[in-house]
């Protein structure tokens, strides 16, 4: 066989993939290596880079050995990977640390609740592009220095997971704008590191690499690492991307005015737009094509039905059952409303938010339920949206779904009438491999924009469209919805002292 391919390499929290890529975007062969998160304690989770390097040795080496002749058809690899792990080297190129604490590592908490005390939001939004959350890995260089101060002593380098696995194809380092962009610790005014932010989380600015742009080419396959991948020394290999606005880009989120809704067991709702939006409740991506995305985690996003089927049914019905009975409810539900927040809040000033059903009547049955929890998510991933609108300017022209909830068609249904916007589901899921193929695409010149690589890639496989009626209904609703959530927050604290006064009564007893 003949003809040029792409290899794209993500480097993600349960796996890291493989795959090959023909010039026309189509995955020809693809291979995972499974890893594991590391619990030490409650709120903590790690993985060793090491088992990500040996993972993306394997599954190269299974793509490479399955495709006649790939090694010398492979004209460019491109790295995306899980954003904010936090990776240190010494000076040799050596872990000083074993494990590498991941995105979803609660153990800065403390760092990020004595930050906000100190700092108001308008003393850093500018500097940093985001409001404090313990995945940011500006808090993450704050706990190793407390906590491990040798290793701190020892590092050279911060970088992330994706920018380990560039380190060890091509002896060289540097972090593309993306992950820099939600360190808190660049200013987005200038992709640059901010000494202010550097200087507020009193960090050692030596650590920080080269921020470089996603397409540049940042070395090429050293003899060292083409013996263990099986890939032809002097491949081309870019700077890549955090996985995020990399499946972003795969998706055909590339414009602003576009959003995106990854629904899994959260949901991140995200809208294109040409600038940071500046907002305590928003945070911010730079994008591989230049623009940002905003965008806003909903921790409960698949996550409710989940509950739903735990709480109402012990289990015993599947998702589907749950969406059957959903679908027996008219849209609005009759005035019932939920409050997604079964875990509260990641960012913004109610993190200790609640959920609650309301308006509750003897006439509601299960059906009603079901179908207000799906709304529910729904609304409260177009109250973020409406702040990113009046931020940017801009109105949300379409929406991309992916995740497990772009296949629920009544849930997408629901939410192309609430937020009376198309939702287009993409033919192909594997929205990073995809991107990377764009950006490996425009890199060797045969697109001029990654946008332009993404219009020819990306093609979608249904596009649902809001309920005329539905839309009337939920534009009723949505308002009601935003005073419920915020007349809510006064209680907060409240139900936080009560849970706390009912455990001590409970121990007493």
């Amino acid at each position: 066989m003949t003809g040029e391919l792409f290899l794209a390499i993500d480097v993600g929290t349960g796996s890291v993939r493989a795959a090959l890529i023909d010039v026309r975007g189509k995955i020809v062969e693809i291979a995972a290596r499974e890893h594991d998160q590391i619990v030490p304690q409650f709120g903590w989770a790690e993985q060793r880079p090491l088992d990500w390097w040996e993972g993306a040795c394997l599954a190269i080496r299974s793509v490479l050995d399955k495709t006649e002749g790939a090694r010398e058809r492979i004209s460019m690899i491109a790295v995306c990977g899980q954003m904010h792990g936090l990776v240190l080297l010494d000076d040799s190129g050596q872990l000083t640390r074993d494990t590498a604490p991941l995105w979803n590592d609660k153990r800065t908490l403390d760092l990020v609740r004595r930050f906000e005390a100190g700092n108001a939001p308008d003393s850093y939004l500018r500097e940093s592009g985001n409001t404090p959350t313990p995945a940011w890995p500006g808090f993450k260089l704050q706990w190793v220095r407390d906590a491990d101060p040798e290793a701190y002593r020892r590092s050279a380098v911060a970088m992330m997971p994706k920018d380990y696995i560039n380190f060890r194809l091509t002896g060289e380092i540097a972090m593309d704008t993306g992950d820099a962009s939600c360190s808190f610790l660049m200013n987005p005014a200038n992709f640059a590191w901010s000494p202010a932010m550097i200087e507020r989380l009193g960090l050692d600015a030596r650590l920080l690499p080269p921020i470089r742009n996603p397409l540049d080419i940042i070395g090429r396959i050293t003899e060292q690492a083409a013996q263990a991948t099986g890939l032809s020394a002097g491949t081309p290999v870019m700077v890549g991307g955090a996985d995020y606005p990399v499946a972003l880009l795969g998706s055909g989120a590339c414009r602003p005015g576009m959003g995106s809704d990854s629904t899994g067991t959260g949901a991140i709702v995200t809208m294109i737009a040409e600038k940071p939006l500046l907002d305590p409740e928003i945070s911010n991506v730079a994008t591989i094509e230049g623009n940002w995305a905003p965008f806003v985690l909903l921790e409960t996003g698949g996550d409710g039905m989940r509950w739903a089927r735990r709480a109402f049914h012990d289990g015993a019905l599947s998702y589907g059952d749950i969406v059957a009975r959903a679908e027996e409810a008219p849209p609005g539900c009759d005035a019932l409303l939920f409050m997604p927040f079964l875990t509260g809040e990641r960012l913004g000033r109610h993190r200790n938010s609640r959920a609650q059903f309301f308006g509750l009547g003897a006439g509601h049955g299960m059906e009603h339920l079901h179908r207000a929890i799906l709304e529910g998510i729904a609304f409260a991933m177009a109250r973020h949206i409406r702040i990113m609108e009046h931020s940017s300017g801009k109105r949300l022209e379409r929406m991309i779904a992916a995740g497990g909830g772009a296949r629920t068609k009544l849930w997408l249904k629901i939410k192309a009438s609430v937020f009376n916007t198309p939702v287009l589901v993409p033919r192909e899921p594997e929205c990073g491999l995809m991107g990377c193929a764009a950006m490996a695409a425009t890199a060797t010149g045969r697109f001029s924009r990654p946008e332009e690589a993404a219009d020819a890639y990306v093609r979608y496989a249904d596009e649902i469209a809001p309920d005329s009626a539905w839309a009337e209904i939920y534009g009723h609703v949505q308002p009601v919805f935003d005073r419920l959530y915020h007349h809510s927050t006064a209680l907060y604290d409240d139900m936080d002292a009560l849970s706390a006064r009912i455990r001590q009564a409970s121990a007493g007893t």
